[in-house]
């Protein structure tokens, strides 16, 4: 049962990033362009191909366009899409094993959602955000496969991050972080205890797999 704690915080994330809500508001065509990108991921580990993406929209570069437009999608420097939450292109410190697929993914919370998001199973490599100790991770769909080697492993968010003048990758993302343990989560937030908040790692699994799920109904 999903906790009076996470409610508030899927509230306040997805007044923050509507992501299900800018989802809505697509054509149909561009919501199912989306799904497909998001699958992609999955199942060959990668952004597709324009020519990849033609069964799904009518008008290809409009479609990605529109997403990237709704914060959907993410874009590189020179013009081509390189994300699509929870997956970057870009290298980040967020590594995801998904049947037999090395992915990156935006940050600590789209991490987690990797795995219940496709009823799969994931491994997370990654590290504290204070000691750059290690963080491994094993899930299946929401379970913690190895539970005992990161009970203390705690999840931390830095609301102030957000920035309605840059995309979420850019912002709130950079602040969505694994914390080694209760000691070191409880000094991260005391830096900032107005606008930081820490959550279990089975809360945070909870967290990201209800803001993520919603995305492929």
């Amino acid at each position: 049962m999903i906790n009076h704690k996470i409610e508030l915080a899927l509230e306040r994330l997805n007044s923050i990033f509507p992501l299900k809500k800018n989802q809505d508001e697509c054509a149909p065509k561009i919501k199912q362009l989306h799904q497909h990108i998001l699958r992609y991921f999955v199942t060959k580990g990668r952004f597709p191909y324009r020519e990849e993406m033609s069964s799904q929209a009518c008008d290809v570069a409009a479609g990605l366009n529109e997403l990237h437009r709704r914060d959907m999608v993410t874009f590189s420097d020179n013009g081509e899409p390189n994300g699509v939450y929870p997956f970057t292109l870009r290298e980040s410190e967020y590594v995801v094993l998904v049947k037999e697929h090395t992915v990156y993914a935006m940050c600590a919370l789209d991490a987690l959602a990797i795995a219940p998001l496709f009823q799969e199973a994931t491994q997370i490599t990654s590290n504290c955000k204070i000691t750059g100790e290690l963080v491994k991770i094993h899930l299946l769909e929401e379970t913690l496969r190895n539970i005992d080697e990161v009970k203390d492993v705690y999840f931390g968010i830095s609301w102030s991050a957000a920035n309605e003048n840059s995309c979420c990758a850019d912002s709130l993302c950079r602040e969505m972080v694994f914390l080694r343990d209760l000691k070191t989560a409880e000094q991260w937030l005391a830096d900032d205890v107005a606008e930081r908040e820490i959550f279990t790692l089975p809360e945070a699994v909870q967290f990201a797999s209800r803001f993520f799920i919603p995305l492929l109904a």
